[in-house]
């Protein structure tokens, strides 16, 4: 089902006068809209009942009745992006607003660590004789690049991929004592839940970073759960990611701890390329 409301954003220079009239009365006020036979939006329009089943026809509805039923539809679903929030709107306030929500994300999600499952985690990881990390979107895509680069200073077999496909191989075509590492924000993504499906009928090992109750975490051996409840201005950045950088560096610092001395020699090799050949000396970041 098409996104009627996008579908009228996008198209409306193309229309004809009439059309372009109809449109920004609609945009201007759906749930009205929803609430108007076809003969009340005629009448607001200055155009003719027949004028108005042409325009939903064009936007590929049968009728005006279909026309009603795809707007509620684009309005239920994206009725937070319809008129988008008032809120701060200076830089500074802006900063304030942001930099609040990241603090208390990284308490929130302080608070509501599993321990168990994090030391359970990163001794999973400890034992594994190549780890994988799954993430697809935005997001958890991210997420899957960073824990590779985590992991891999620590002297860790470690590849991260991303494409849905090639998570599926590689779940298929891993070596036993392969770990998977997998991260999803929504819980949803049906192909990692694929990926996952088939790690475990090859008997990897699967610690899945996601949300609690969906379904991408039913197929988690180890569970490490981040349930957050985004803000509802539609222009801030989500502040969900910073939970999950968090779990990823506790993740990672408590491995390198378990690890010892083969973690810190891995570190030192690679500190020592950096200072030679970039830095001149060990004050930098282990890379960038």
């Amino acid at each position: 089902m098409s996104d009627l409301v996008g579908l009228l954003h996008n198209e409306r220079d193309e229309f004809t006068r009439s059309e372009q009239i109809l449109t920004d009365i609609v945009l201007a006020d759906v749930d009205a809209v929803l609430n108007m036979s076809i003969v009340d939006l005629a009448r607001i329009a200055d155009v003719s009942p027949p004028t108005v089943t042409r325009f939903c026809r064009r936007l590929g509805c049968k009728s005006y009745a279909e026309f009603r039923v795809r707007l509620a539809q684009s309005r239920f679903i994206g009725s937070r992006y319809l008129v988008p929030p008032a809120g701060p709107q200076t830089a500074r306030d802006i900063a304030q607003g942001v930099i609040n929500d990241i603090q208390s994300t990284i308490y929130d999600t302080f608070d509501r660590i599993d321990i168990a499952a994090l030391e359970a985690a990163a001794e999973a990881i400890v034992r594994a004789s190549y780890i994988v990390a799954f993430g697809s979107g935005g997001g958890s895509s991210m997420m899957a690049s960073e824990a590779e680069t985590r992991l891999f200073r620590l002297g860790l077999k470690v590849s991260s991929t991303l494409d849905h496909q090639a998570q599926m191989m590689r779940a298929a075509g891993a070596p036993p004592g392969t770990v998977v590492l997998a991260f999803s924000m929504s819980g949803n993504n049906l192909p990692l839940d694929k990926a996952l499906t088939i790690a475990g009928e090859y008997g990897h090992k699967r610690i899945v970073v996601t949300r609690s109750d969906s379904p991408v975490a039913e197929h988690a051996d180890i569970l490490l759960t981040v349930d957050r409840t985004e803000h509802t201005d539609i222009l801030k950045p989500s502040t969900t990611r910073y939970a999950y950088l968090a779990l990823i560096d506790i993740l990672a610092q408590t491995v390198a701890t378990r690890l010892g001395a083969p973690a810190v020699n891995a570190m030192r090799r690679i500190k020592h390329q950096l200072v030679i050949n970039r830095d001149g000396d060990d004050t930098q970041p282990l890379g960038d």
